[in-house]
């Protein structure tokens, strides 16, 4: 055991493990992976906003305050680390990948692996909360919050230990006949056993949301209001964006498993399927704030305080009142003189439910 972690900081490892699965190597930085490279980032940056005003938008506003909005809130952080994770991916890879140690290759992958797991964890513990507020189960008591809060932070534990088992460990340093082509320095069985509980889990959460639906179409219908059904519906476009998005790399993570080093070429695309699986993380906000408008005016109020030619209690840069600008009242005390409910509102296509 020692023996083996001693190679973690041997900085001829890394390069070892590409020779042996890799057909070639790709260290030269031509125009066209710079400008991927930049594309990425780019996009990754845009994840990190976006994210970020979510959850900005859910700590401000105590409507956002409940099982489902904290849930949702933490798939947020999950997409926001995974941003991190993909930039600091794509600038250590190419020719800088060959200089890395094992103990920082295994940071980079791992990093990815665990804001995948919180993502599949989150997406399970919202199936389980829309369950719980459909059956009208008393799951979590006097002490919901801090349920809430130990139901996540249990899921970023798992997530901790799952991508940080190679890293105790569980990896292929010193047998190279058992690495996996996509990531050389991971055992196939690992990846394997990964994909095998991410696919488990979304199974499981496939199945929760089939057996809300035939309670909410059942002559029980009555226990689930608009407001109710139309969350539903945005979780589960979430729950379907997650798996188009994913179900290329997982399928290309499980023809690792099963092919012979060299012997399918598709595997050395392999990133292409991962830049599609990073997409994932960019949509979940917009479909967030494009299913609530309660959550969309929360999270464009940030951006409505930069524009230009107002500024603070409504007057202008040059001091002149903005008098078109008029006092608005609280969102509570609107939905009070119009007889609307306080909790967030969902839209069904174009009608307000």
């Amino acid at each position: 055991m020692g023996s083996l972690y001693s190679e973690y900081l041997n900085p001829n490892k890394v390069q070892e493990h590409y020779n042996y699965t890799k057909e070639t190597l790709e260290t030269q930085e031509t125009t066209s992976r710079q400008v991927a490279s930049a594309f990425i980032v780019i996009l990754c940056c845009a994840i990190v906003v976006e994210n970020l005003l979510v959850l900005i938008a859910v700590a401000r506003n105590s409507k956002f305050h409940s099982a489902m909005y904290l849930f949702l809130g933490n798939l947020a952080a999950s997409d926001l680390l995974a941003g991190v994770a993909f930039v600091a991916n794509t600038l250590l890879s190419g020719s800088v990948t060959l200089r890395l140690t094992p103990v920082q290759w295994f940071a980079r992958e791992g990093s990815a692996f665990i804001t995948l797991s919180a993502s599949v964890f989150s997406l399970l513990a919202i199936a389980i909360e829309r369950h719980v507020a459909i059956a009208k189960v008393k799951l979590y008591g006097s002490d919901k919050s801090c349920r809430m809060l130990l139901l996540i932070g249990a899921s970023w534990l798992i997530s901790l230990v799952l991508g940080g088992l190679p890293i105790l460990g569980w990896n292929c340093l010193g047998h190279l006949e058992a690495c996996s082509t996509v990531l050389p320095l991971y055992a196939k069985h690992y990846v394997l056993c990964v994909v095998t509980i991410f696919s488990i889990i979304l199974l499981a959460i496939v199945a929760l949301y089939v057996r809300i639906y035939c309670v909410v179409r059942s002559s029980h219908a009555d226990v689930a209001g608009p407001q109710t059904l139309a969350l539903l519906k945005t979780v589960t476009i979430v729950l379907g964006v997650f798996i188009i998005c994913w179900l290329p790399a997982f399928s290309i993570l499980l023809l690792d498993y099963a092919c012979p080093v060299h012997s399918c070429p598709i595997l050395y695309k392999a990133h292409y399927f991962f830049a599609f699986a990073t997409l994932n993380s960019l949509l979940n906000p917009v479909i967030y704030t494009w299913r609530s408008r309660d959550l969309r005016r929360e999270v464009l109020r940030p951006l409505q305080c930069w524009r230009p030619g107002v500024g603070v209690q409504g007057r202008r840069r040059d001091g002149t009142p903005g008098h078109h600008l008029l006092p608005l009242r609280s969102s509570s005390s609107l939905e009070r003189g119009m007889h609307m409910p306080t909790s967030p509102t969902f839209l069904e296509g174009n009608t307000v439910v």
